[in-house]
């Protein structure tokens, strides 16, 4: 391990010492972005107090906190309230809750309740309910340079990031060892990762941090720090809606000045194992676009309004924010895979769609003489004629508005990338055959597969069933699908989302969302699907949620197969039946 691993778990011991008894509590860390001891000291912090069962959320915040101060003034009003004080406030606070309430039957109050412990970073020590040191012992630079070389790339290349934008950079807290998922010292690099791209951005831009418990289920309830701040901006941005909790949510927000909650202009997160938590405002209410037309789950939905989104056409609202992300990968393998000449891999990638524009059918056949045998035919005709979208990028978030889309359709659609990136992908119209997963596949978190234990898929057209494949994957497979469907039909029973967008989730949730061929030559094999997912020559298809509005479900796992291992033919037929190549033997042919 390149960091000091005794060092991490004496800092943790130290903490738990400190903290004591407390568990079953809510921290809430705030330090400044600049203050680096402290951003280093979360990673023992958060895993000493979530071994003794706390909930954690964090705050890096520069000059202008105007969120923490906004939430500062809604957790007092709701302590006054609870103490008896009667004013203005208080009972416009008390009104919306009530209203929020009668849906959610007591737990919406919940979530405003001020966190039981709140921490603030000085100069040398973290302070206020409790006194505890930081602890940076455990770190060791490493390519640090080369990170920040990486990150000034990535603000360039991929996000163009303009003069005063606000930033918002989420990281991974340090969770108990049951739900590590991954190995601690990708969790580490992480924090070096984070740290490299929030003193880059700041040269520019106005980046925040924030980071929060994690969960093992979908279906448990979120932090309650990070769920009232993402409540209070979804209905900032509804507070004009004539229903009753927008009604009296805008009352609540002119007098507690709540317009200072605002959305950020870009997003990079590092995501980990579990999942955020179900969003209880989203769950029994829903926000509503301003023409009515639809609803939205969450505020990032809104914020950012993807072109797969079944809303976005719906509502009128230009999107707000552009977003990228990755998982905990090492450094070595950040920094390896996005120094790259992101025009070659565009190019690569412009190859492949030209081929699969070209052609009406694209067919897989491999070679190998195994007990499966992947061999598919993947249709991109529509039955109006029309043809599935063909992308050619994954990793362009320049501008809010996604132009290509804008020129397809007329709507305006928000940008999302992965990082690394490197995919020419598409939403199949239906899928026939058999394919056979031997690298990985995400579901909670990317679970290796191999092709002595591969996950193998069959696809009928309109549906798939896994006929073969590790237990324990697929057990958690089938796991997240009825976990999906479980908030599905909460929506549908709260009507938080409309009857088509409820209809049209049910129709995909047993579909193929996507077929893609990878072209990132620097990627290479490691416990992360989203670096397997690029790597050059492999390809991945997912299943559920696609990249169209009209195939949009509750999931979305993709599993990564080994084309150059498989021996995969790869190619398309035209209309006029002749064959455009873009594999032979799984290596590129175009």
């Amino acid at each position: 391990m390149k960091y000091n691993e005794k060092g991490f778990f004496s800092a943790v011991e130290d903490y738990k010492k400190l903290v004591k008894r407390a568990t079953g509590k809510n921290f809430f860390i705030i330090f400044d972005i600049k203050n680096k001891d402290a951003f280093y000291s979360t990673a023992p912090l958060s895993r000493a107090l979530h071994d003794l069962g706390n909930d954690v959320s964090c705050a890096g915040i520069n000059e202008k906190p105007e969120t923490l101060d906004a939430l500062k003034d809604v957790w007092k009003a709701f302590e006054e309230h609870g103490n008896g004080i009667i004013n203005d406030e208080t009972k416009a606070l008390a009104g919306f809750i009530e209203e929020v309430d009668k849906k959610s039957k007591g737990e919406f109050k919940k979530i405003f309740k001020k966190p039981d412990f709140i921490l603030e970073a000085g100069k040398y020590n973290f302070e206020g309910a409790l006194k505890l040191p930081f602890h940076t012992e455990w770190f060791n630079n490493y390519r640090m340079e080369e990170l920040m070389q990486t990150a000034e790339v990535l603000w360039r290349d991929v996000y163009a990031l303009k003069k005063g934008e606000r930033v918002g950079i989420g990281f991974t807290l340090i969770p108990t060892q049951d739900l590590i998922g991954h190995p601690l010292e990708d969790y580490l690099d992480s924090y070096s990762i984070i740290w490299a791209m929030a003193q880059t951005a700041k040269k520019t831009a106005e980046p925040m941090m924030n980071a929060y418990t994690f969960r093992a289920s979908m279906l448990e309830k979120s932090e309650r720090i990070s769920e009232l701040r993402a409540t209070l901006l979804g209905c900032e941005l509804c507070k004009n809606i004539d229903e009753e909790p927008f009604i009296k949510y805008k009352k609540l927000s002119q007098l507690l000045k709540l317009g200072r909650i605002k959305p950020i202009d870009l997003s990079f997160s590092i995501s980990a194992k579990g999942y955020p938590g179900k969003h209880l405002f989203g769950e029994v209410i829903g926000y509503p676009s301003l023409n009515k037309k639809t609803r939205w789950q969450t505020p990032a939905q809104m914020v950012y309004k993807l072109d797969f989104y079944p809303q976005t056409k719906y509502d009128t609202r230009a999107p707000m924010a552009r977003v990228a992300f990755t998982e905990t990968i090492p450094t070595d393998i950040f920094i390896e895979t996005n120094l790259v000449d992101w025009s070659d891999i565009m190019a690569r990638n412009q190859k492949v769609k030209d081929i699969m524009d070209r052609c009406d059918v694209i067919l897989v056949e491999g070679k190998l003489k195994e007990k499966y045998v992947t061999r598919l035919e993947v249709g991109l005709v529509k039955n109006d004629g029309t043809r599935r979208w063909v992308r050619r990028s994954d990793t362009d978030v320049r501008e809010k508005v996604n132009r290509e889309y804008l020129k397809m359709t007329g709507i305006a659609a928000g940008c999302m990338g992965n990082i690394p990136g490197g995919e020419a992908f598409t939403t199949p119209e239906y899928m026939k055959g058999i394919f056979v997963g031997d690298v990985v596949v995400h579901v909670d978190q990317s679970y290796p597969l191999s092709e002595k234990k591969p996950l193998v898929v069959e696809c009928f057209g309109d549906h798939y069933k896994i006929i073969d494949g590790p237990k324990e994957i697929i057990d958690e497979i089938n796991k997240r699908k009825r976990d999906a469907m479980k908030m599905l039909l909460e929506a549908e029973k709260n009507k938080s989302l409309p009857k088509e967008i409820i209809d049209l989730k049910k129709k995909n949730f047993e579909r193929i969302g996507e077929f893609a061929i990878n072209t990132n030559p620097k990627a290479r094999l490691c416990e992360y699907l989203i670096v397997n997912e690029k790597i050059a020559r492999m390809m991945h298809i997912a299943l559920g949620s696609g990249f169209e509005p009209d195939r949009s479900t509750e999931y979305h796992m993709d599993i990564v197969f080994n084309a150059p291992r498989q021996k995969l033919d790869v190619y398309g037929i035209d209309k006029e039946g002749k064959k455009h190549w873009i594999l032979k033997d799984g290596e590129f042919a175009a």
